[in-house]
């Protein structure tokens, strides 16, 4: 998808300064994501950590299946899990009924750095967020609700390359 000169909607004052705000907001989110990362420690690339979560959530499966569900290519998915079996966070190995299929799972090491990462994140947002008013704090949430429901869960689904946490 080419990214646009300039927008087909018109942008009224308030809307510039509500994209902005959007803008803005992406960028914390990220610098959060960011920070789980170098908190969690073991040197972990977002990438990477797309990885893991991925495979947190999915079990063991073909590596095939994490290229998909990461919208990477197989050598990416290769690449990127080599470096993860090094390390000792992804283990590989082999489908029993098809012995050409690589299958990709979290190791114990893996799944401990995900839960670090999640609780980190978690209790990083739950510091941010107890500095809002409760009030706006709820409306924020609910505004974040409708908003991913209007984006749609498989939105990035069809991108190449890393896509953030």
């Amino acid at each position: 998808m080419a990214i646009p000169e300039s927008g087909p909607f018109p942008q009224s004052p308030s809307m510039a300064g509500e994209i902005q705000a959007f803008q803005t907001a992406t960028r914390d989110l990220i610098g959060v994501a960011l920070r789980s990362l170098e908190a969690a420690g073991d040197g972990v690339s977002l990438p990477q950590v797309r990885m893991l979560l991925a495979l947190d959530d999915l079990g063991c499966v073909p590596s095939s299946v994490v290229a998909k569900e990461l919208g990477l290519g197989a050598s990416s998915v290769t690449r990127l899990a080599d470096r993860l079996v090094r390390s000792g966070h992804v283990v590989r190995g082999a489908d029993p009924h098809h012995r050409s299929v690589v299958t990709l799972e979290l190791s114990s090491g893996g799944r401990a750095l995900i839960g670090r990462v999640l609780r980190w994140r978690e209790q990083e947002l739950a510091r941010i967020l107890a500095r809002l008013d409760p009030a706006l704090r709820a409306a924020t949430a609910e505004g974040l609700a409708v908003l991913h429901q209007v984006v749609g869960e498989d939105y990035a689904a069809d991108l190449h390359g890393p896509v953030p946490l």
